[in-house]
């Protein structure tokens, strides 16, 4: 049997796995966006009285970060995988790179919460209303409601500029990721709910990915009729 009959297989399973990835990612991040939100006041420059009564909560929150993050870098890697030798260098480069520095700093920002928690659990009487406090909370809100919301929306205006060239998407959704980007762009870090528009984008891909990837031939029934 010729290597390429075997290989061909193996790489038609990618987009698949690109859906799959993709609703992890969502459902995780969705799941501890929600429980941070319902655990944490909005308000930057509370005193910390979370710590005392919602620290579980919120650690458990923390925690589903890095497994939602894994299937992030999961998505980027076979949605690459799908668009094959049609991806342009130069979109791919920004798709790549806002995808990378997206988790960066949500993985920076849920690490300076978690700090916060560490110590509060060390010495609670000194980190409640401390200056410090104050400092690792302001920049973690900072750095997740501004910067990360930035390169979502980078990621979103690359990943349909690719959609439109490449074809690899529906054209709506293509649309609907530049409506999106522009909101998370232009939008205020006092909008409540806010992030949540990213990974139902994402959530929405993958849904359409596996529901055209059912639809194809099989590639294994392909193979036996040749």
């Amino acid at each position: 049997m010729p290597p390429e009959s075997i290989l061909t297989p193996e790489h038609l399973r990618a987009p698949r796995a690109a859906a799959i990835a993709g609703i992890l990612f969502a459902v995780l991040l969705i799941a501890s966006f929600l429980l941070l939100r319902r655990s944490i006041p909005a308000d930057p420059l509370e005193a910390g009285a979370w710590l005392e009564t919602n620290a579980n909560s919120v650690t458990m929150a923390l925690n589903l970060l890095p497994f939602a993050g894994i299937a992030f870098l999961w998505f980027i890697g076979v949605l690459r995988d799908r668009l094959g030798e049609r991806e342009d260098r130069f979109f791919a480069t920004v798709f790549l790179g806002s995808g990378l520095l997206f988790l960066a700093m949500l993985f920076m920002s849920a690490a300076m919460v978690g700090g916060l928690i560490i110590a509060y659990t060390a010495d609670p009487g000194r980190i409640v209303g401390s200056t410090t406090f104050t400092s690792a909370r302001a920049i973690a809100y900072e750095v997740m409601n501004i910067y990360a919301i930035k390169m979502a929306g980078v990621f979103m205006i690359a990943t349909s500029t690719l959609a439109l060239r490449t074809g690899f998407l529906a054209r709506w959704i293509a649309f609907l990721g530049y409506a999106v980007a522009l909101l998370l762009l232009l939008s205020s870090r006092y909008i409540e709910g806010i992030l949540l528009v990213f990974p139902l984008w994402v959530l929405l891909i993958s849904l359409y990915i596996l529901i055209d990837n059912l639809h194809r031939p099989s590639p294994t029934a392909t193979t036996t009729l040749e």
